[in-house]
């Protein structure tokens, strides 16, 4: 029987390439590719050919985007949920945007948010001082519901009705379901639009309540002096992961490009870079 996560991993590629989001144009360059650097193109081109992408028509403008948000929410759907033995709990992953109700002052480390943006929109002189973006809007999330007593007695009596009244997890509290994970999917990084990642992070970190949930970022960038302006450094995100990172490494291999294999192997060995297939067991720590 074949391992979850490679099951996983191989339908993810696949949807990928199904729907029209890694895919190569008429010159033969992949759609994650900037046609304005040799050095992506040849890179990208390497991934393509292992992942088997073939010429057709790509997703135009944003679609891309919103795709590879989509199926790196799939994937996450596919692998997290089954770890309970790992991560036991009863477990939502939903892809936030203007049309879901879902936001983050929905979680208990981040509740207060609503009241303190109600505050800031009627009191100009307060958002002078404050700012305004409170409510930070991740790409993917992964939430926790509250836990009854009867789960949380199970194997022995934990709790009772005089005990614990203000923990998060306890859903005899009344609290809101816990942020577990914000994940930010970036199909290629070419603008300081990228660097929102490390905004939101920040957000994440300065204005919870409690707990900090895990911040990663998805991305499927074949430059590696690109994937390395997200992943260098600590403080904000947990780590970045490749969409195709194996496929990555023996590309830049064969190319024999040191400067990118050397960024690499920097990013690798200092654990700010890893593959898509690491992010579920990552997500269970």
């Amino acid at each position: 029987m074949e391992a979850l996560i490679r099951t996983a991993r191989r339908k993810y590629h696949k949807l990928l390439l199904d729907k029209g989001v890694l895919t190569l144009d008429s010159d033969g360059i992949p759609s994650n590719a900037d046609r304005s650097s040799k050095i992506s193109v040849l890179i990208s081109k390497g991934i393509a050919d292992f992942l088997q992408a073939e010429e057709q028509a790509k997703a135009l403008g944003q679609t891309s985007g919103a795709m590879f948000e989509e199926i790196t929410m799939s994937f996450i759907k596919d692998t997290f949920p089954n770890l309970q033995n790992l991560r036991p709990g009863k477990w939502h992953v939903e892809k936030l945007g203007n049309r879901n109700p879902v936001k983050t002052s929905c979680f208990s480390q981040y509740e207060h948010l609503d009241y303190l943006t109600s505050l800031t929109e009627r009191d100009e002189k307060l958002a002078a001082s404050l700012g305004y973006n409170y409510i930070v809007s991740p790409d993917i999330v992964i939430f926790r519901e509250t836990e009854p007593d009867e789960v949380i007695n199970e194997c022995l009596p934990i709790v009772d009705e005089t005990i614990a009244r203000i923990s998060d997890l306890r859903k005899f509290n009344g609290g809101l379901p816990i942020l577990h994970a914000s994940i930010s999917a970036k199909w290629t990084i070419r603008s300081d639009r990228a660097q929102n990642s490390r905004t939101e992070a920040l957000g994440l970190i300065r204005n919870r309540k409690g707990h900090l949930p895990h911040i990663v970022v998805v991305t499927a960038e074949p430059l590696p002096s690109r994937i390395a302006s997200l992943a260098l450094g600590t403080g904000d995100i947990d780590c970045v992961y490749h969409f195709a990172l194996p496929e990555l490494l023996e590309t830049v291999e064969k190319l024999g490009n040191d400067d990118s294999k050397e960024m690499l192997n920097i990013l690798i060995d200092g654990k700010r870079l890893k593959d898509i297939s690491d992010l579920p067991l990552d997500l269970a720590v």
